[in-house]
Formats: structure tokens, C-alpha cells, sequence
């Protein structure tokens, strides 16, 4: 399964279909395991925005349905991802995230007898080997997402990170079983990713012209750090939960510093967008 699209009929009627939709960025050393997770859709798209490593190369062991280009902005690149799938249903996935067989098997059942337009999805979240269930949360990780959805149910917004997400249509039950996201190998990538974040995040604040306070900033430490360590009961995690609520409670003043402090850079020219899906198959993406 995964290289075009099939439906089967049950008692003559059309059996939902489903793609998988991978979207990445340089991650030949987790696409491989990704993909070879998602053989239970009836089709898999990977969008490939800027790759210069082997991404491209691996993703067409699983698939022909790719599109090539560069987007600024994660909303665009979700959407072109999403406009090539041509199924009834979507599931997202990143190249960091795996679904079980099991979650596959609860996935295929959901699609085949709802009447939702969109289905949350729990999330369980690894550092290195580590499972840490608790104290995520606070735009510095997920504990569920709207990963399963109908097409035309979700849009993404224009932020540079963690854009706005809004659905359309009713919600449905949230599915029992977990996708694993391998979030972070260990501290450092930890700290680089915050280090990534809060840059993305500094230039949104300057795109909109209202950066915040310093003071204003400076109180959301603690009412941020007080909500995952809390809250989110990051204390079960002991130190790795600290770390956690550490992090989320100074994503928005190192923003806030980065946008306030630092001289924005001047993007970098991106090659023209391009699909390698054949003359029958493009898709939308070059209006991006």
C-alpha cells in the first residue's frame, strides 16, 4: 500500500480512503522509519521543502506522490501537502513521529465509521529513549493534535512556528492509542530546538509590530513554567520535567529579547517549487 490510490467496497458501498501526508525538512535520518509506518494508507505524500540530503531519495522507496519546492512559512507548505492528497481522509505525521500497527489498525476502523470531520490523536513524547508523559504543553510540545482529519477540515495559519490550526465541521472522539514522536535525542537538541523557536517566533513578533513588554514577559515565566510544572503535573517527570517547564517558561522572553534586541535577517533566495509526481498527478503546489 502507499503507492496510489486504492477503495475497496463494503456491501456495495465505497470504503473511506486515506493518504498520509509526511511533510519534512532534511530528515533523512528519521524518514525511513516514518514512512515504513504508514503502509496502511491508501496513499503516502511527502512534501520535500529544501532538502539537500538523502529525504528525497528515501521517500521514493515508499512512495512516487512528492512534491519538491521552498516555503517560508509552515501553513503553505502544509497546504500544498494537504491539496495533493486525493483521499477522503487525512493523516499528518511528521518524520519524528511513528503510528503503530495498533494505532494503524484504530486509525482505519475511525475513518471507516465516522461522521466527524476531524479526530484528535494522543500523543507520547520521547527524549532520546525516554518516554516523558507529563508537563508538555505551553508551545514547547503536544500531548494530542488534530493529526486525523477530512480533507478541507483543517487549515493552517501564516505563522512561522506553531501556527494557528482551526477545523471545520464537527469534532469526534479522541482515538485511544498514542503516536510516538521521537521529539528530541537529548538536552542540546532540546536547547536547540527552544534556540530555533524562539528566532521563528521573534520574527512573527516583528511581522506583527506588537512585540509585548518587557515586564509583560518577565511575569510569564513563572505563570508559564507554574503551568507545565504544575498544571500539566510535570513534577511526575521529576528533573526532566523541570527541564520542560524550564524551557516553555523562556520561550517568550528569549522571543521577546531575540525580536526587541537583535537585527532581523534577510531571507534567503528559494529555488521555484516543483513536483515529481508526473504530468497526471500535479497538484497545486506551485501557487504557493
Amino acid at each position: 500500500m502507499g503507492r496510489g490510490r486504492k477503495c475497496c467496497r463494503v456491501n456495495g458501498r465505497r470504503s473511506a480512503s486515506l493518504s498520509a501526508l509526511v511533510v519534512v525538512h532534511n530528515e533523512e535520518g528519521q524518514l525511513g522509519d516514518c514512512l515504513s509506518s504508514l503502509g496502511f494508507a491508501d496513499e503516502i505524500v511527502v512534501v520535500l521543502d529544501r532538502c539537500r540530503d538523502r529525504s528525497r531519495e528515501i521517500a521514493r522507496r515508499s512512495t512516487e506522490r512528492l512534491i519538491e519546492g521552498a516555503w517560508e512559512r509552515e501553513g503553505p507548505r502544509r497546504h500544498a501537502g494537504i491539496e495533493a492528497c486525493r483521499s477522503d481522509w487525512i493523516i499528518e505525521i511528521d518524520a519524528d513521529e511513528r503510528v503503530s500497527p495498533e494505532l494503524a489498525a484504530e486509525i482505519r476502523r475511525t475513518v471507516a465509521v465516522s461522521t466527524a470531520a476531524w479526530h484528535l490523536i494522543p500523543v507520547d513524547n520521547y527524549v532520546g529513549g525516554r518516554l516523558v508523559r507529563w508537563g508538555w504543553g505551553a508551545s514547547f510540545g503536544r500531548s494530542a493534535h488534530g493529526a486525523l482529519f477530512r480533507k478541507g477540515a483543517k487549515c493552517w495559519g501564516v505563522q512561522r512556528v506553531h501556527p494557528a490550526v482551526v477545523f471545520s465541521g464537527p469534532q469526534g472522539k479522541t482515538l485511544s492509542l498514542p503516536i510516538r514522536h521521537y521529539v528530541d535525542r537529548n538536552i542540546s537538541d532540546m536547547l536547540r530546538r527552544l534556540d530555533r523557536y524562539t528566532s521563528a517566533r521573534a520574527a512573527d513578533l516583528r511581522d506583527s509590530g506588537d512585540i509585548g513588554s518587557y515586564r509583560q514577559n518577565l511575569r510569564r515565566i513563572v505563570s508559564r513554567f507554574w503551568k507545565c510544572y504544575i498544571g500539566r503535573r510535570g513534577y511526575r517527570e521529576g528533573p526532566w520535567g523541570f527541564l520542560i517547564a524550564l524551557c516553555a517558561a523562556l520561550y517568550p522572553i528569549l522571543s521577546y529579547l531575540k525580536a526587541r534586541l537583535e537585527t532581523p535577517t534577510k531571507p534567503t533566495p528559494h529555488p521555484p517549487i516543483t513536483d515529481a509526481m508526473g504530468p497526471t498527478e500535479r497538484s497545486k503546489a506551485g501557487e504557493v
